[in-house]
């Protein structure tokens, strides 16, 4: 599996993050046959958030592995915390109690990787590094990052915390690309064209953030997965044609559309499937060509200026 720096960061990880949000549904022996797979296959970056099963994803996950020290030097664990019932909460508390329950419940002593789960409107960032430093000096989080935040949230966040933003998690898919076709249409008047997220993705590349896409086979808002779907026959045909060209499955071909684009990111997967999980990893051995990723941008339904 190839590997890239999270962010500015030292810390290697591979291209394909193995999201654990289903784990649950899995039982113990099957979650442990997936985990050692997937870190078999190269793909040993697990994502979790405390949300997630309302946390018993994260104890399934270190249950089913039988977490100790030497099956955690195996792996790279990032969790995400912020959102409660009803709301979301970036106080100092918060975060410190959060980061408590999710090592407890993963049954380890640091998480490599911390983000902030969506943006909460009463943050008050100076909390935040207050947290940040607490959980940097007693080697409880290494490294940190957000999610779904646009770039001003994210400078006002720098303005107190002194850790580099390693890692921003962002909805993107083929069918969900407005991030890359808002900078394609630009100074036109298509729907396309319309600046949703302040240029998210330009912001993370000059800043070096590394761009972990979530839900990258879903179209909308969950609203279904595009592979397969009656709802996207061009896009559809192109994908299996130029997946039986490299003798991959046209999942590989929807992960490697992702990892094609130079901003280097770290797509996110959510399924529990092993053999479809390596289908994802196998992505990370191909480049498409500049027509072939075109000609899967323009299948989708988005149209060239």
């Amino acid at each position: 599996m190839r590997t890239i720096p999270l962010g500015s960061s030292t810390l290697q990880v591979p291209v394909i993050a193995v999201g654990c949000m289903r784990i649950k549904s899995l039982s113990l022996d099957e979650a442990n046959r997936f985990i050692n797979e997937s870190i078999e296959a190269g793909a040993y970056f697990f994502d979790h958030a405390d949300i997630y099963g309302g946390g018993t994803c994260e104890e399934i996950f270190s249950k089913a592995i039988g977490m100790n020290d030497d099956v955690r030097e195996r792996m790279i664990l990032q969790s995400k915390c912020g959102i409660r019932k009803g709301m979301f909460d970036f106080s100092k508390e918060h975060i410190l109690q959060s980061v408590d329950g999710i090592l407890k419940r993963l049954q380890t002593d640091y998480l490599d990787v911390l983000l902030l789960h969506r943006p909460d409107a009463l943050v008050e960032p100076e909390e935040v590094a207050e947290a940040f430093d607490l959980l940097e000096s007693t080697g409880k989080v290494k490294h940190f990052g957000v999610s779904n935040q646009n770039p001003m949230q994210i400078e006002l966040l720098k303005k107190f915390v002194r850790q580099p933003i390693a890692a921003n998690q962002l909805q993107l898919s083929i069918a969900h690309s407005g991030m890359i076709s808002s900078g394609i249409n630009v100074n036109m008047t298509n729907e396309s064209a319309i600046n949703r997220d302040g240029s998210v993705l330009d912001y993370c590349r000059l800043h070096d953030i590394t761009i972990q896409p979530w839900s990258p086979f879903q179209y909308g808002f969950f609203e279904g997965v595009f592979l397969g779907s009656e709802k996207f026959p061009e896009l559809n045909k192109h994908i299996d044609e130029i997946a039986e060209k490299y003798g991959v499955s046209s999942t590989t071909i929807a992960i490697a559309w992702l990892l094609r684009h130079p901003a280097r990111m770290q797509p996110v997967t959510g399924t529990m499937n092993i053999e479809r999980l390596k289908d994802c990893c196998k992505a990370s051995e191909i480049t498409l060509t500049r027509e072939e990723w075109y000609t899967i941008y323009r299948a989708a339904g988005n149209v060239l200026p």
